[in-house]
């Protein structure tokens, strides 16, 4: 029989340490696992948290170990390489920081040592090294020991559970294959099990050499997404001689899927449009040790939202939150950190870390595609060695799994045409427009223009999204960070998406917000304000209702810009959201008017401001309520001040009727002036803007060639529309400091000197 105990609680550790002790450290801090040193400094800004060697010690009686012939330790996520010893003795190396790896224990003694060093130092071999993301050393996730008999199903192979079960769907029917993979299995057979609403349904004993048996489940019930994500589960018994000697099981569904370049994805032969989400893991002080209440949490809030689908960005996320992603129908894109930077000595770890993903996540139903890499070409164009690693990441997910399509993320300067965007079986891009240049209302026309061209080409947006904190104006622009801006690009996103069902998957960047240490902006640093969700999972910002809204059947009302009370003008704008058919919206009790929902579902009514008003919106037997109050003057409070540590750029002098770096580029280089004073500053201007997310991304050295080329790519329409729509002071904020106060003051001066018109 397999016996499991969790062995997360009192460890010894010390960060900095990277031996094992020879014997039971005295003096070192106790704590209990999941645990990563980076909370803190990991979260504060400055790029500076830890990054090194940590090592955590546990006495092991030998009373602490479970029944057993054969025991393992199973470690279910240690980042971002580990080393484990037992009583000296190195059992175990593992490179990648977010997967299940297993080491078997021998020499089991009356008082035993267990040290892990857990080392997440930069390197150039193991993934990832360079993202927009904190890359938290430690212990993570649970540590267990598994007793089991000297006959036992496979845990020496990637983390995998033993078995893998494959179901076909094939009209009413299902056909339903198991694989197991057993160790030391002589004179053994295998007792299989189909299990549904906790009954045995079907049942057969296979010799164990077989390794492998299949059942027909007549009138199926299918995993059908949200609507019904139906589970059931498949058994398998070791038995040796009529005894049991060990056992496995897995949830599973049947389901059928697939993707067409003008219909978008299809489950179980119907259009099933994919919008959701993308999910980073991390908390508040805890990091990534995070614990099942709060994958709980995360999944409640997105099944809440409406969402259908999550890109598990950027890594191998916990079992714990793919079984609820299971059970929740939600579509799973998985995905390893193979991101922003190609590594000529990392080929091996990117095989390893997609080999570990697809075989300990084989059995998941929710997992529609596996992505093999993200914004890969960061440092500009792919060469022959990122090809080939794409190439054999391709085929090696095919014949891991025969079952599931490959993806990757691209990121907006890659022209369409490359190669590289037509390895996988289908492919989204990570576009920024209306937040990193360019405007927002350019998806839909860019994705127009590539479904245009490979009309054969099955094409999604992986990432789109941009920060917002508690910032507030009644004129919202790209770069202000403002809430009312944030929910004003989503709803502009919004409205193209739902003009497009062609696109096989949408994915907001991100649900949540969350930690990435080299970040300095929006007011606080160390952070990435992209959420529709608070980091601490506490505030839903306005543009989380305009999805609720759009995807949700949960009826609700929800008047935007709560925080945004005391306004300046004498009539101001106020929008509500709401999946209702009609929205009311009174003032002190007072009707505005009645509106009916259109094409999109957002409401904007125009208020009288004075004095205090109490507003309620009333939709469906739903209600929300809101407060306004009229100022003289507007409420500093409310505005991003000395961005960067630069300027105060509500301070900068904008003359009417000329230019001022509150302008766009495009606009200043729509004057002859314009265009003279823009090519002084213009290759400073593009390599910041283009050279990635303010901090997120340095490219290499900018290739000199035939035109201008940014970050290793030639300019193209797309890096051209983009940069036009930034303004000058928003390319000084992702510069981040490289332009002084006086500097900045002087180019606007001389931009005041030119006239608009």
């Amino acid at each position: 029989m397999r016996n499991v105990i969790n062995i997360n609680s009192e460890w010894l550790f010390k960060k900095g340490v990277g031996e094992a002790p020879q014997e039971l450290p005295e003096d070192w801090e106790t704590l209990d696992l999941p645990y990563t040193w980076n909370g803190i400094d990991g979260q504060d800004g400055g790029n500076d948290y830890f990054r090194g060697k940590g090592c955590f010690v546990k006495c092991l009686s030998k009373a602490d170990f479970p029944n057993g012939e054969v025991h393992y330790l199973q470690f279910d996520g240690v980042n971002s390489s580990a080393q484990v010893y037992f009583n000296g003795k190195k059992i175990a190396s593992h490179d990648g920081g977010y997967s299940t790896f297993r080491a078997r224990i021998t020499d089991i003694k009356d008082h035993n040592i267990l040290t892990v060093i857990a080392d997440n130092s930069a390197n150039d071999y193991v993934y990832p090294q360079m993202a927009d993301f904190t890359f938290y050393g430690g212990i993570y996730r649970d540590v267990k020991i598994i007793g089991v008999a000297e006959n036992h199903f496979d845990l020496d192979y990637y983390g995998a559970p033993g078995l893998a079960v494959t179901p076909a769907v094939n009209g009413r029917n299902a056909e339903v294959k198991i694989n197991v993979y057993v160790k030391s299995a002589e004179h053994c057979e295998i007792k299989y099990e189909i299990i549904a609403d906790g009954k045995v349904i079907a049942t057969k004993t296979e010799p164990s050499e077989n390794g492998e048996t299949s059942f027909i489940i007549e009138n199926v019930h299918l995993w059908n997404g949200v609507k019904d994500p139906y589970l059931y589960t498949a058994r398998a018994v070791l038995m040796r001689r009529g005894e049991e000697q060990d056992s496995v099981s897995a949830r599973f569904g049947c389901r059928s899927f697939e993707v067409d370049p003008q219909r978008g994805f299809i489950l179980n032969g119907k259009e099933y449009p994919l919008r959701g989400v993308s999910r980073h893991q991390d908390r508040p002080v805890i990091g990534n040790a995070v614990k099942f209440s709060h994958h709980k949490e995360d999944i409640d809030l997105i099944c809440e939202m409406g969402a259908n689908t999550v890109r598990l960005a950027h890594y191998q996320h916990s079992q714990d939150f793919y079984d609820l992603c299971d059970e929740r129908g939600i579509a799973v894109w998985a995905e390893i950190p193979y991101i922003s930077k190609h590594m000529a000595n990392g080929t091996e770890n990117t095989k390893t870390q997609l080999t570990e993903l697809i075989c300990q996540n084989y059995n998941h139903p929710s997992i529609i595609t596996w992505g093999i890499s993200n914004e890969i070409t960061m440092n500009g164009a792919p060469d022959k060695s990122l090809l080939d690693n794409h190439k054999m990441l391709n085929d090696l997910a095919h014949s891991l799994d025969k079952t599931r399509l490959t993806t990757l993320a691209a990121i907006t300067m890659c022209p369409i045409g490359d190669e590289y965007i037509h390895l996988t079986d289908v492919v989204s891009y990570n576009h920024y427009f209306g937040w990193y240049g360019g405007d927002v209302k350019m998806y839909g026309p860019w994705f127009d223009s590539f479904h245009k061209k490979y009309p054969n080409r099955a094409i999604g947006l992986s990432e789109y999204g941009c920060e917002a904190l508690n910032w507030h104006s009644s004129a919202p622009e790209q770069g202000d960070y403002t809430e009312e801006y944030q929910a004003y690009y989503h709803e502009e996103v919004i409205k193209q998406i739902i003009d497009r069902p062609y696109l096989w998957a949408t994915h907001v960047w991100n649900m949540f917000d969350f930690a990435a240490d080299a970040r300095a902006e929006g007011g606080e640093n160390g952070m990435n304000h992209k959420g529709l969700v608070t980091f601490d999972r506490k505030y839903k910002k306005d543009s989380f209702y305009a999805y609720k809204a759009w995807l949700s059947d949960e009826p609700f009302v929800h008047i935007c810009s709560k925080r945004y009370v005391r306004r300046t003008e004498d009539k101001t704008k106020v929008t509500v959201y709401s999946n209702q058919e009609e929205v009311e919206l009174f003032a002190n009790d007072r009707s505005i008017g009645k509106q009916k929902k259109g094409k999109y579902p957002f409401f904007v009514f125009e208020v009288e401001n004075s004095g205090k008003t109490r507003l309620t919106a009333m939709a469906g037997g739903c209600t929300d309520s809101a407060e306004l109050e009229k100022a003289e003057s507007f409420d500093e409070s409310y505005r991003l001040k000395e961005e960067g540590g630069v300027i105060n750029w509500f301070e900068i002098n904008t003359p009417e009727g000329c230019f001022s770096v509150n302008d766009t580029i495009g606009s200043v280089i729509s004057t002859f002036r314009g265009k003279l004073f823009m090519l002084k500053f213009a290759k400073v201007l593009i390599s910041g803007l283009m050279s990635g997310k303010s901090g997120e991304k340095k490219p290499k050295d900018k290739k000199e060639s035939k035109g201008i080329s940014v970050a290793g790519f030639k300019l193209n329409r797309t890096m051209l529309d983009m940069a036009k729509g930034f303004t000058i002071k928003r390319v000084f904020m992702m510069l981040g400091g490289k332009f002084s106060k006086e500097q900045i003051l002087e180019i606007n001066a001389s931009l005041n000197k030119i006239k608009k018109k």
